[in-house]
């Protein structure tokens, strides 16, 4: 099962009253702070360029710097820059000591060791993304659209459902069901109020800069920082040249002055439900307790980028290390595409529900053919365990399990038994074929229970499989993992097809050769044929039969693959 279907499911299937009742227990488990992260004192505010800021000086001032330039030999505009950039590292080394050594252009220990937490905050939050939005943007989004917009939802669900759609309009043509459906999504969409859209961009939002934010390349800024000169031993205080990593600090800076809030509650709640999906199903899974260890490594994730914006003045040191006085940080631009997202996937979701709805019309199609075939008999189901390994084929073999119980081994063997036990073939190779068939479709129900036995979770392919879902590789391998354990379950599968197809055809055409006459009344398959076709026999009109069903087993066959084949 791929892992982007899973969560496409989840995205849709969890009932709503479980998702609040979520959200519930976690604003009644939450101790995050609704404070911001980034409090603004004018580090984003527009700054005039120096030459505009030296211009509005008073006159003295010019003067000053005017005679100054005789003795600095430099223009008097650029004296009054180095002058700011002065005043404003004695500032920055006055309120954050140890920070940043504005004489010389360094970072210092403080803020190697800040940046370091910063680094370890944003893991989290990597973790978080990378096993949800990663995978599967729209699923995501659409289970965040659930909560923030649950009417909405409510509404998508249940409008656009072929199923709803079939029973609003009796005799409605498939390719009309599709155009309502997508019309009813439109409807939905158009009817999302200002608020609700605002909101969910607000989560997209937030949800970008933390992505941005996990993504930055700590490490790279973290490698430049060596000992001081007059350093010795491991303890030796960490200082960096603020220029080599000024670029890198800007983007940060970006990042942390777009990020000015806290992640929203709901965020986190559709965050740590994809988190948690992966791991729910093992046995003694605590969801609450797990679900309150996510939310200490949340708010901790928090303290940490809010107690970094605070102890850092990160743009104030990149404007005295640039010295560049009119430097701010800039919004970073994302989460603006999250509507369109959400859009493909209910496209996608309702072009899904209408495949679905076709294959379960075409389904019970075959299974009215069932119930005419086995007249009237209950299908025989196969047995595929909770937890054991899905099967695609679980269809057709169920049909072969019927077959083989209902009608083969009833009235079909009392035709073929005789033959095989009193027939006088003229070709050894044709009795050699026509044994091989009936042994075939004798065994069909032991080849069967067989697979079953091996698909369960205590069966040799099951086993694999529940080794493979607890891998803690990564999901590519886990997925290839699990693909190989699946098709061979498939394989194995298909041989049971396989060889009641063979069989089939077999009989078919040698009780066909059986009942050609020939121009000299010699038949060339049976020597003894008369022995079968004495006076008031049903011989041939059993033959007949018995050749009409399994050209009918052959049909069906056919049709199952054909639904099988238009599923995936």
């Amino acid at each position: 099962m791929a892992v982007a279907g899973t969560l496409d499911r989840l995205a849709y299937e969890l009932p709503m009253e479980e998702r609040q009742d979520l959200l519930e227990k976690l604003k009644a488990q939450s101790n995050i702070s609704s404070e911001p992260l980034y409090e603004a004192q004018g580090e984003g505010a527009p700054v005039a360029a120096l030459e505009e800021q030296y211009a509005k000086l008073p006159w003295y001032y010019h003067l000053y710097y005017f005679f100054l330039s005789f003795f600095k030999n430099k223009a008097p505009m650029r004296i009054y820059g180095d002058t700011l950039v002065s005043h404003l590292g004695r500032e920055i080394d006055a309120a954050f000591p140890g920070l940043y050594d504005y004489q010389k252009g360094n970072l210092q220990g403080e803020f190697y060791q800040l940046l370091s937490a910063l680094k370890e905050a944003a893991r989290f939050f990597f973790e978080a993304l990378d096993l949800s939005i990663n995978r599967d943007r729209g699923a995501f989004y659409a289970f965040l659209g659930s909560l923030e917009m649950g009417g909405t939802h409510e509404r998508l669900q249940t409008e656009t459902d072929p199923k709803n759609i079939a029973q609003k309009f009796p005799g409605i043509a498939e390719a009309e069901i599709r155009q309502a459906g997508l019309r009813a999504m439109e409807d939905a969409f158009a009817a999302i109020g200002e608020d609700e859209r605002d909101t969910m961009y607000c989560n997209a939002r937030s949800l970008y800069c933390l992505k941005e934010l996990s993504s930055f390349l700590f490490d790279r800024v973290l490698m430049t920082f060596g000992p001081a000169d007059t350093g010795h031993g491991p303890d030796a205080a960490q200082i960096c040249s603020v220029y080599t990593v000024m670029e890198m600090l800007g983007s940060l800076n970006n990042i942390l002055f777009s990020l000015r809030d806290p992640p929203p509650l709901t965020l986190l709640e559709s965050l740590f439900i994809f988190m948690l999906k992966d791991k729910s199903a093992a046995p003694g899974f605590d969801t609450e307790q797990e679900i309150q260890n996510l939310l200490h490594r949340a708010e901790r994730a928090v303290i940490i980028i809010r107690n970094f914006n605070r102890h850092i003045p990160l743009t104030k040191i990149l404007r005295c290390g640039g010295r560049n006085m009119s430097l701010s940080p800039k919004i970073v631009s994302g989460g603006e595409d999250w509507f369109a997202v959400y859009r493909d996937y209910w496209k996608r979701r309702v072009e899904e529900q209408l495949a679905a709805y076709q294959l379960a019309r075409r389904r019970q199609g075959i299974l009215n053919s069932f119930q005419n075939f086995f007249k009237g008999a209950e299908s025989r189901q196969l047995s595929v365990a909770a937890g054991g390994v899905p099967l695609e084929s679980e269809f057709a073999l169920s049909f072969l399990r019927t077959f083989h119980g209902t009608l083969f081994m009833g009235d079909i063997n009392r035709v073929l038994k005789p033959i095989m036990d009193e027939g006088k073939f003229y070709k050894p190779e044709t009795r050699a074929k026509f044994i091989q068939a009936c042994h075939d479709l004798m065994k069909i129900e032991d080849d069967i229970r067989a697979l079953e036995a091996g698909i369960a979770p205590s069966g040799e392919y099951g086993k694999r499989y529940t080794l493979v879902q607890q891998d803690m590789s990564s999901l590519m391998a886990k997925q290839r993992k699990i693909q190989m354990v699946t098709d061979e379950a498939a394989m194995e599968a298909e041989k049971i097809i396989g060889r009641v197809r063979d069989a089939a055809a077999v009989m078919i055409s040698i009780l066909k050769g059986i009942l050609k006459k020939e121009p000299r009344g010699r038949n060339e398959f049976l020597v003894n044929l008369a022995d079968f076709m004495g006076e008031g026999s049903t011989f041939a009109a059993d033959i007949a039969g018995v050749i009409q069903q399994f050209e009918r087993v052959l049909e069906l066959l056919d049709d199952i693959e054909a639904m099988e084949r238009g599923s995936t």
